[in-house]
């Protein structure tokens, strides 16, 4: 749902405007604040699965990351704020993030490991706006997690089917590579995991 404003908003703005304890989810999306749909109990349920595995694979390796309940990715060159479903954060570039402390807002990629998104009605921003936008920012790795295969077909193939995308970002473009049923999920970022698609697109039904 678009909220009615009068005028294209600027992040800085949208912040400002955010309702405090909100039960609801807006996102800023050139310049037009957006209501996130409400999730589902089964798409809350695959974020929680795929971000406690996550964690426990980034504390095995002992690295400087963590996973806030909330925080913004800022793109500035088209004045729109993200919420990922999962984002990771490099704590240690957090000196470099201005609106951290204040805003939870991330603006650098050298903050952002990896972006996740588990796709829901809104599709669409996940595998456009969103795409394009990480990729411009320059996070390294960004997810989809297309558990209901809701994608267009272009996206996740024809029979539609349930689709774990991984972009990877090489010379600053990303490149991508689908998995589905049993494939184990090769990433960049963590090469050790061990995770398959289906166990991840299971995670709502157990």
């Amino acid at each position: 749902m678009t909220q009615s404003l009068p005028k294209l908003v600027t992040f800085d703005e949208f912040i400002a405007w955010y309702p405090e304890n909100s039960q609801r989810r807006y996102e800023l999306h050139n310049g037009v604040i957006i209501e996130m749909p409400p999730p589902t109990g089964d798409h809350e349920e695959v974020i929680s699965f795929l971000a406690a595995q996550l964690i426990f694979e980034f504390t095995r390796l002992q690295l400087p990351y963590f996973i806030p309940k909330t925080a913004f990715v800022r793109i500035p060159e088209n004045k729109s704020g993200y919420e990922p479903d999962i984002v990771i954060v490099n704590r240690q570039n957090l000196v470099n993030e201005p609106l951290w402390k204040k805003e939870s807002t991330l603006s650098g990629a050298a903050s952002i490991p990896l972006a996740v998104e588990v796709v829901s009605t809104n599709w669409r921003d996940d595998y456009a706006h969103k795409l394009i936008d990480y990729e411009a920012l320059g996070i390294p790795e960004y997810w989809i997690v297309d558990y209901l295969a809701l994608g267009g077909k272009r996206f996740i193939g024809n029979p539609k089917q349930s689709t774990f995308s991984l972009y990877s970002l090489v010379e600053g473009e990303y490149q991508v590579t689908q998995f589905r049923s049993g494939d184990r999920i090769v990433s960049p970022t963590f090469p050790e995991l061990t995770l398959t698609a289906q166990q991840i697109f299971g995670a709502g039904f157990v």
